[in-house]
């Protein structure tokens, strides 16, 4: 009973911050439950150059996984579409970004995921794109996919931190 309580109250919780996505077209997968970019709740969504993109997701496992790697693929085009896989690097070993729970997962277990993605300098500013999250298990079959158009913005800077650093060059 109590377990039901949580998850009702994780869920209506999560409903409240919510980023309109759609659901795949290259890759196979159900949305998940939610998801909240941060910093967008109508895309495109605006990511700074040379900074992580958050993705805050809330999903339903649909079987038992021992273990889920994250994919990304973006759909970038140039007068013809292109398709292009990034590497996650370590950000792609989905359990270890859970934050409710940890691997192995039970079917039907709801499941909180965080999932960062930096931003590189590849990505040059003005750059729209759309882009496929997906999670897999240890047999590639996928647990979910959600699709966001996406535009690269300037990066963001900290100006406490820029203070800081050109105050520190003038000290003699």
């Amino acid at each position: 009973m109590l377990r039901t309580i949580v998850l009702c109250a994780l869920i209506a919780f999560v409903k409240a911050q919510t980023t309109s996505v759609d659901k795949c077209v290259i890759n196979e997968g159900d949305l998940p439950i939610n998801q909240h970019v941060e910093g967008c709740s109508t895309p495109p969504c605006l990511l700074p150059q040379l900074q992580d993109v958050v993705i805050n997701v809330v999903f339903r496992a649909p079987r038992t996984s021992r273990s889920m790697r994250t994919l990304a693929t973006a759909s970038v085009n140039f007068g013809i579409t292109i398709e292009i896989e990034y590497d996650l690097g370590a950000n792609a070993v989905t359990c270890n970004f859970l934050t409710n729970t940890y691997c192995p997962v039970l079917k039907d277990e709801v499941i909180q995921y965080t999932l960062k993605m930096y931003i590189e300098p590849l990505f040059m500013v003005g750059t729209a794109a759309t882009v496929e999250f997906r999670v897999v298990d240890e047999t590639n079959e996928p647990l979910w996919c959600l699709r966001i158009p996406i535009r690269i913005v300037p990066a963001v800077t900290n100006p406490v931190n820029e203070i800081e650093q050109n105050t520190t060059r003038l000290t003699p």
